[in-house]
Formats: C-alpha cells, structure tokens, sequence
C-alpha cells in the first residue's frame, strides 16, 4: 500500500495516546497507530455483515413469508426470563 498524507483533528487525549503509544516504541510513527487501529476494526465489521447476511435475513425472510411464526413482546421477555433464571440457578 502506497502511504498518502492526511491531515485529521483529534481530540487531545487520543492525540496523546498516539504519541505515547509512538515515544513506547510499539509504533514507528502515528500513521501506523492508526493503520493498526482500522485493520482491527476490519474483522468486526466483515464479521457483523456476515451474521446478518447468514443469519438474520433469512430470519427476516422467514417472518414476512409467515408472520404467523413470530413471538410477541410478552412472550420474548417470559422466554429471557425463564433463561435467565436457569442460568442464575447455575
């Protein structure tokens, strides 16, 4: 990758977490700070598009093909409930 220059606002206290992780010695320079910071936002990202796309569309597919399938508000918070409970009970 060809580095380009920018020029970005912070505010000062990640400014200076930049320059404190760069003076440490775990970066060489503030740009690859940053370039470290978006490439571990990268898998997030990829992983959240992912589970949406496997798995909620379909559910949402599902229920427009078939609204009769889906649970009400009462019957959603009674199910947590009860889950919740039996893990509590361990």
């Amino acid at each position: 990758m060809t580095p380009q220059a920018a020029t970005i606002s912070l505010p000062s206290e990640l400014a200076e977490e930049i320059a404190r992780l760069v003076e440490s010695g775990a970066y060489p320079d503030a740009g690859a700070v940053v370039a470290a910071g978006l490439e571990a936002l990268g898998p997030s990202e990829a992983e959240i598009e992912t589970w949406l796309r496997e798995e909620v569309l379909p559910v949402v597919d599902e229920m427009d093909r078939d609204p009769s399938r889906a649970l009400s508000a009462e019957q959603v918070r009674a199910s947590l409930d009860a889950r919740r409970k039996a893990w509590e009970a361990g």
